[in-house]
């Protein structure tokens, strides 16, 4: 076995046992820096009569809603993403909606799981964070201890007959050069959100309070700093608010699936 081999045996071995720690209720929390170099996935669960016009909108949509997997209606395991995966209790923290209204978020699906759902895996930004951390770029969210800063914002996505609302955007501030420097690197990664959607004046995209976000949690911005945007994972979730099918999973914002599948394999230089 070559050292390559070796590393990523040992990285899914990683996100098995982080994933195993999740299913037995031992980590609860956000999943941001856990098994590192390994892809973690956003998740939408819809029915199977609404999957293939969901479908339809991430091909549409592609910056925030990569597709990396789907499943057969009522599957819940992902083997192409790692072979002991269970979607029904492998995620820290779930939303279940019921015609767009937020009605529980727990721990797993067991009670909630129903044959005719499928399961679409969406690319996360953790990904794309880790190249952006190997090349010395500080993560304020990060090194705050805290969950990435996202906004819905006035940017329509491509919609379809069923499906329409806005895009969410995840931020991070930087100087001007390291600002330059983070989209070179996050534009290997198109799996995963790839290069920004929008940099400095947030309000140009709709975002009237910068230290108030949708979703997570709000992050120091320094003077000497602009705000960056991506396009992100949470979109679905908007998407669920304004159209409100009639029921629908999703994982909860920063609870991501971690799957064996190396972030590496999703550069595309």
């Amino acid at each position: 076995m070559d050292r390559n081999e070796s590393s990523r045996h040992t990285q899914a071995a990683e996100a098995a046992h982080c994933r195993q720690l999740i299913r037995q209720g031992k980590h609860t929390g956000p999943t941001a820096g856990l098994a590192p170099g390994c892809v973690q996935a956003n998740l939408m669960i819809l029915p199977q009569a609404l999957a293939s016009e969901f479908l339809l909108f991430c091909q549409r949509n592609p910056k925030p809603c990569p597709v990396l997997s789907v499943s057969a209606p009522g599957q819940f395991a992902l083997p192409d993403m790692g072979l002991d995966i269970d979607i029904r209790s492998d995620v820290p923290r779930y939303r279940v909606w019921h015609h767009g209204k937020l009605v529980s978020e727990p721990q797993d699906l067991l009670d909630v799981w129903r044959d005719d759902l499928v399961t679409f895996a969406i690319g996360c930004s953790f990904s794309f964070e880790e190249a952006l951390l190997a090349d010395g770029l500080e993560l304020r969210h990060i090194s705050q201890g805290c969950n990435v800063p996202m906004y819905r914002t006035n940017i329509a996505t491509a919609g379809t007959s069923q499906l329409q609302g806005p895009m969410v955007v995840s931020m991070r501030p930087f100087k001007a050069a390291d600002a330059i420097r983070a989209i070179q690197i996050t534009s290997r990664f198109p799996a995963v959100h790839g290069a920004p959607v929008h940099l400095g004046d947030p309000s140009l995209i709709g975002i009237q309070t910068i230290h108030q976000p949708d979703y997570g949690d709000p992050v120091t911005i320094n003077d000497d700093e602009i705000p960056v945007f991506w396009a992100c994972g949470v979109t679905p979730q908007a998407i669920i608010n304004q159209v409100k099918p009639e029921f629908s999973i999703t994982h909860a914002p920063g609870h991501m699936l971690i799957t064996d599948i190396s972030n590496s394999h999703l550069a595309v230089l």
